[in-house]
């Protein structure tokens, strides 16, 4: 089967403009997470991983991009930054292009006068990926990934399977998401919102903490040097409620082994993993169980929620990145915000700074819906 390869990859954020800013940040154990006293949101302040005002411009300034939303920005910066690391292009007709997101432009149903009808194409997720598609002049339509939260690591597997079927040379895959008064009220009405940082798999967690951001790979079927290749992926379905996850952790345990058998590793080959961690209640202790039925209790377990927040539909490619770069580096990440386990099954959350090295690590997502993804990455000797 024909090997992908992670050849370029971007990511932009309340921590810096480029994948190699936000590592060094997180490296030094900084948080994107601050306190937000902001009444267009919510009436009381919130912790959320927010870009700062102004930041996102200098990123784009050097672009025209009067009439593009905060999402859409996001979005140009950076499959920019991104394209510019290769010699690939949108415009070949053998590049394809995809787009995850869970909410796109909703924040335009925040900024209009009482009354206003937004059009609905402003709205529509296809409307948004073709006008970023536009943008780079790309040849091919854009497709949109839509998954609740797995929606960035779908994205990448998806576009993995679109080079080995031989339908695309090389594949731009990029996630974005913002944070807005709609995605903040949501979870409040789940009571899921933690009133502090949040603390994945800590037994004080209290919910999850939203992010915004946006982030790139770019996948090929040409080695150029990568420093990193794609594994087996796989996707499932607890089939239990719309939003809360199963109860045993047996469907993730299912997608979890399906990409590390179809990679040809077992569990004692797994370096690390980056788990979804949310912070939440049942999510952390769903994985905890599912990671008990994998058999990968043992191995070091992170989640990089404290660093970001959940970006939703970035949430995948975002911390797949940095879990590369993790791995690139010789590093296991330390879980922010975990202290004292807070699971019922025994896993091995990771809450210092390892220099250990790894050949490969497992990235697991799970979101709405019952969904879940896991997926290998590997580093290329």
């Amino acid at each position: 089967m024909q090997q992908v390869y992670v050849v370029a990859d971007n990511i932009v954020g309340p921590l810096g403009g480029t994948t190699r800013d936000n590592f060094d940040q997180v490296l030094l154990g900084n948080s994107g997470i601050s306190l937000q006293e902001n009444a267009a949101y919510a009436a009381a302040p919130f912790y959320g991983a927010m870009m700062a005002p102004g930041q996102l411009d200098t990123y784009t300034a050097a672009y025209n991009l009067h009439g593009y939303t905060t999402f859409e920005k996001l979005l140009v910066a950076s499959v920019q930054n991104a394209l510019e690391q290769t010699g690939i292009t949108l415009t070949d007709k053998r590049t394809g292009f995809l787009i995850s997101t869970t909410k796109g432009n909703i924040e335009l149903l925040e900024q209009q006068p009482e009354g206003t009808v937004v059009p609905l194409a402003d709205l529509q997720l296809f409307s948004s990926a073709n006008k970023i598609a536009a943008h780079f002049k790309a040849a091919n339509q854009p497709m949109v990934i839509s998954s609740a939260c797995i929606s960035g690591l779908v994205a990448i597997l998806t576009g993995k399977r679109l080079i080995e079927s031989g339908r695309y040379d090389h594949v731009v895959v990029a996630g974005a998401d913002v944070l807005t008064r709609f995605v903040l009220s949501g979870f409040q009405s789940f009571q899921a919102v933690s009133a502090v940082p949040c603390k994945p798999f800590d037994a004080s967690r209290t919910g999850v903490t939203l992010g915004e951001g946006a982030a790139t790979v770019i996948l090929s079927k040409d080695n150029n040097n990568a420093a990193f290749s794609l594994g087996a992926g796989a996707i499932s379905n607890d089939a239990n409620h719309i939003s809360g996850p199963s109860r045993t952790g047996e469907e993730l345990a299912a997608a979890m082994q399906l990409a590390i058998h179809g990679s040809g590793l077992t569990a004692a080959d797994i370096g690390f993993v980056s788990a979804h961690g949310t912070a939440t209640l049942y999510n952390d202790e769903m994985e905890a169980k599912a990671l008990h039925h994998a058999g990968l209790s043992q191995v070091p377990v992170n989640s990089l929620k404290g660093y970001y927040g959940h970006t939703l539909g970035a949430a995948g490619l975002i911390e797949a990145i940095i879990s590369m770069q993790a791995m690139k580096a010789g590093v296991i990440l330390p879980t922010k915000g975990y202290e004292n386990s807070g699971v019922s099954m025994p896993v091995n959350v990771n809450n210092t700074l390892l220099h250990r090295p790894s050949a490969h690590f497992l990235k697991t997502v799970s979101g709405f819906g019952g969904c879940n993804a896991a997926m290998v990455f590997n580093l290329n000797s």
